[in-house]
């Protein structure tokens, strides 16, 4: 990774204090950037077959566009290397951010339901292919897409459709329809994982083998429409692609075609929060300044490099403790002893793993577990608007995909594709016990409203409650609606009598 070094003094003076600051500076730790250089993705080997060559290794005028600008001196600019994000997943950090987001994504699922009448038939049709998301994986799989998303900007899945499974079909568009996808004669109790399964692919296995980058008002224009997997042509219809931060079109080839990876936005703070977690660490260790004022008059004499006085003070360092004394020259040295205030320390810190959350958007408490001190009362309202913003991501990103592979799930079990199946993800805000029945209560004193003033009938309340599974009665006969006697009925036929 490019790092900014410090240049060594000049040549003169040639003195002891220009050699000890010399080598003091060229001994520093070099400042850290962000400034990726912009180039064709470095690609492990055998992802592209031998005696090809990548269509991004070839798409130059991104790259020289970029260089030409001068973008290259910038931060968070071009693409760092799969190698280097791997790594960054080791760490606990960045595995933070995959698994808050893969957790609550995925946390909740989904449910299928129907526009149409929910008669026994379609009942069992949508329990059946409910099973069959759960014996493909198909949840586990979208959480491992996402965690991939985080760490390389871009989330691959693969649709092995059996009776497709040559190479030649692979490279061939994969067209929805009962013509393309035959009708297997699966058993009642038979799981579809026999005729069909799904397949995280990391990103760094694959890289486009075509796209189109002459004519921007194409559908393909910078969109693959192949795909090399390990020296494999796969078409983009049987290798759905997932980005939930894409950059521009003239950056894509350089990041293999993937998006901005979380690990890549939120470096910067993270390495600021390692630092301050150090830092203050360090401090706590060692929260007492011990001065030691010695003779240096050989040093700024320029009669040595100062190697003396460096080994004298780290002499001092390693045999220093609470348990024992050190001896000084009573002439030339003397030791002071200042304690820095711990005061504050928690703010400092907290702040920091502050910033890793803004940049995430996730709060404190879902992101790190906890509320840090000095974060103060986390406000309820915080938390929902983060569910919000996953829901809106499961529509936008992920509800495609789970739509495709539905669609191919009823070609392969039915041979058609029922087009009142609906995909219904459930809400990650769960009420408490209290709050749904006084939700209950508010939705009866509604429909009593309505029903005493000729707006809806019984039977649509009842058809309303059956449909519901949270109501209690889901299921019942909305023919039979119960007779309900009218008030003062009883007297007035006692009457009636006399």
């Amino acid at each position: 990774m490019p790092t900014r070094r410090v240049k060594p003094l000049p040549d003169e003076p040639k003195d002891g204090m220009y050699r000890a600051v010399n080598k003091a500076r060229m001994e520093a730790k070099p400042e850290k950037r962000y400034a990726y250089p912009v180039q064709a993705p470095v690609l492990p080997k055998g992802v592209v077959p031998d005696g090809t060559q990548a269509p991004v290794a070839m798409d130059s005028y991104g790259y020289n566009y970029s260089v030409s600008q001068g973008w290259g001196g910038t931060e968070f600019v071009g693409f760092p290397g799969y190698p280097y994000l791997s790594m960054l997943s080791t760490r606990a950090e960045y595995r933070m951010f995959a698994q808050a987001m893969s957790n609550n994504l995925t946390r909740e699922w989904l449910k299928l339901g129907s526009t149409d009448t929910d008669d026994d038939a379609t009942k069992e049709k949508i329990t059946q292919l409910e099973q069959d998301l759960k014996d493909i994986g198909l949840k586990e799989v979208i959480a491992l897409m996402c965690d991939h998303d985080s760490f390389y900007g871009r989330a691959q899945i693969f649709l092995d459709i059996r009776s497709q499974s040559s190479d030649e079909i692979r490279d061939t568009p994969l067209l929805i329809n009962p013509k393309t996808i035959k009708k297997e004669a699966i058993g009642k109790d038979e799981k579809i994982t026999k005729y069909f399964r799904v397949k995280a692919v990391e990103a760094m296995w694959t890289t486009p083998s075509v796209y189109n980058a002459d004519d921007p008002t194409r559908d393909d224009f910078y969109k693959p429409v192949g795909w090399f997997m390990l020296g494999r042509r796969v078409h983009a219809d049987r290798l759905l692609t997932a980005i939930t931060r894409p950059v521009t079109d003239m950056l894509k080839p350089a990041f293999n075609f993937g998006g901005m990876s979380m690990s890549q936005l939120a470096e910067p703070y993270v390495d600021n929060w390692l630092r301050t977690r150090q830092s203050v660490s360090d401090l706590i260790n060692n929260f007492s300044i011990v001065t030691m004022a010695t003779d240096m008059a050989q040093v700024l004499n320029g009669a040595d490099d100062g190697a003396s006085v460096q080994q004298r003070a780290e002499y001092f360092t390693l045999t220093r403790n609470n348990k024992g004394m050190m001896l000084v020259d009573k002439e030339r040295e003397d030791i002071i002893v200042q304690n820095v205030p711990l005061g504050g320390l928690d703010a400092l810190q907290a702040q920091s793993q502050e910033q890793m959350c803004s940049v995430s958007h996730i709060p404190a408490v879902i992101l790190l577990g906890i509320s840090p001190t000095g974060f103060g009362n986390l406000a309820e309202g915080e938390i929902r608007a983060f569910f919000d913003w996953v829901r809106s991501l499961q529509y936008r990103d992920w509800n495609w995909i789970v739509q495709r592979v539905l669609e191919i799930i009823q070609l392969i079990r039915y041979g058609q594709i029922d087009s009142d199946i609906t995909i219904n993800w459930e809400p990650l805000y769960q009420m408490t016990p209290k709050e749904e029945s006084e939700l209950r209560k508010s939705d009866a004193d509604r429909d009593a409203v309505y029903l005493n003033g000729g707006v809806i009938s019984a039977e649509e309340i009842r058809d309303k409650l059956a449909r519901d599974p949270e109501s209690g009665y889901e299921g019942i006969d909305i023919t039979q609606v119960p007779e309900v006697e009218e008030e003062g009925s009883d007297e007035n036929d006692s009457n009636e009598g006399n």
